[in-house]
């Protein structure tokens, strides 16, 4: 059986401005050296910190496809319109209260798509709650108490001191049990096996299992630093490998919430990477296989105009080593925009700085946002022309251009066609498509039938319509 990774959520079918992070030193800690220190109790430091961490509950109704539908013998007495049911399904995992006036952090995961969401207390209290930001591809969500009593909250931490071999505590909700605690310790840092856009977990042994999610990663200090997400499991179970995102992107998260930002934006630079291969780092006198080497940079980014060139590597952000690709893009997130790190880059063998300011990214064409109507394939999609805000709007590569299918409307002749979003419409009729009025132009056409190409996760593909 092959081990896969498992989000830790339980699915049940219904019945600040935050000051600067100080900056990485060594701390001190000790091995326990006497049978009466290993007997030490976490029990002080559980009571201290459990109440801040509370079960979060996601109701959503689901439409649920007759059977029957497609059946020749029951659309004979029924007509084509098989009647669907609508279902109330649930899904339950735990979040973290991190501010006094009741607003948790979780998964994004554990709430996406709910109609309905709760939270309760360890002490038994149930309140609504309302979603104030979430993003799906760091897989974070910040939801607000709606109450006005005061909470236990539980503070951040610095994940960035975090060490190999700490003990840790976790705590959260497995199989909809109840609040239980866990220990272990830190196994691995930088790890980007899990199938998530954050790239950069801490690994723990901590047993984490499905209603975990959004729990707490919890130092011996009772500080936040990981936000349980994932497990690494053959059957559905801890197996000791557990993965949890790094309090210090959940910082940065939550004071985009706390600005009322609408999204969460992360830096553009304006460049590409891949990660360092055993045959790279050879070619390169490099003792560890590390680091992001740059693979292209786009003309007037931020990359460029720091001094990036295709062919170096990055080696780390402001004196923090970079493992890989992801790690790099973790610290630039974690960064914040409008923040100039620090780069060290090798090129030639030598290492050498370059400063990069931190921006979101540009629309550096009006988007030019049309819904195609009319007797043509694409009727029923929006369309807009494409930019590195756009693309990253659509979590798209922010190096693609052309003319991309934002959202299509329901049961419309595009969906029916398999147009998707974020298809890119590369020609029509052997007209090229350059921009959303190229496009709206060429549909007002009337041929006998329609010639069409597009691009879809890098392949191109040609279909034909009448």
């Amino acid at each position: 059986m092959h081990a896969f990774l498992r989000r830790a959520v339980v699915p049940m079918v219904a019945v600040l401005v935050l000051s600067p992070l100080p900056a990485r030193a060594e701390t001190a800690k000790a091995v326990p050296q006497s049978q009466m220190e290993m007997q030490l109790s976490f029990a002080p430091l559980v009571k201290q910190t459990a109440g801040a961490v509370v079960n979060v509950y996601a109701e959503r109704q689901v439409q649920k496809r007759s059977p029957f539908a497609g059946d020749p013998f029951f659309e004979q007495f029924f007509g084509q319109q098989m009647p669907n049911r609508t279902e109330k399904q649930a899904s339950l995992g735990s979040g973290v209260i991190v501010e006094a006036n009741g607003t948790v952090v979780t998964n994004n995961h554990v709430i996406d798509g709910a109609d309905n969401i709760k939270v309760a207390l360890s002490d038994g209290r149930e309140y609504p709650c309302k979603v104030v930001l979430k993003d799906d591809r760091v897989d974070l969500a910040v939801l607000k108490i709606d109450a006005k009593d005061t909470f236990e909250a539980l503070p951040i931490g610095n994940s960035d001191v975090v060490e190999v071999g700490d003990l840790v505590l976790a705590i959260g909700n497995p199989f909809g049990v109840g609040q239980t605690v866990t220990s272990g310790i830190v196994s691995a840092l930088a790890r980007n096996q899990v199938k998530n856009e954050v790239g950069f977990f801490i690994q723990t042994d901590a047993a984490i299992n499905p209603g975990n999610s959004g729990g707490a990663l919890m130092n011996t200090k009772g500080e936040l630093i990981g936000l349980n997400t994932a497990i690494f499991s053959q059957g559905g179970g801890s197996n000791g490998v557990g993965f949890a995102i790094p309090a210090n992107l959940v910082r940065v998260f939550l004071a985009a919430a706390d600005r009322g930002d609408k999204s969460f934006v992360r830096p553009y630079i304006g460049a590409s990477f891949e990660p360092v291969t055993s045959e790279v780092a050879d070619a390169l006198g490099l003792k560890r296989v590390r680091g992001a080497l740059v693979t292209r940079v786009t003309e007037g980014g931020p990359a460029a105009v720091a001094g990036l060139k295709p062919g170096e590597v990055v080696m780390a952000l402001n004196g923090i080593p970079v493992e890989h690709p992801d790690a790099l893009g973790y610290r630039l997130t974690t960064a914040g925009l409008g923040a100039t790190v620090s780069l060290t880059v090798l090129n030639n063998g030598k290492e050498h700085e370059d400063k990069l300011t931190l921006a979101s990214a540009p629309e550096t064409q009006p988007r030019e946002e049309k819904l195609i109507s009319g007797n043509n394939p694409f009727a029923g999609a929006t369309v807009a022309n494409l930019s590195p805000r756009v693309a990253d709007e659509l979590h798209m590569s922010t190096d693609a251009t052309g003319v991309v299918v934002e959202r299509l409307k329901p049961e419309s002749p595009a969906e029916h066609l398999g147009f998707a979003a974020k298809d890119i419409i590369v020609s029509v009729n052997g007209v090229e498509i350059t921009s959303t009025n190229t496009l709206q132009s060429v549909v007002k056409e009337t041929p006998e039938f329609w010639r069409v190409e597009i691009e879809r996760d890098g392949q191109r593909i040609r279909q034909f319509f009448r």
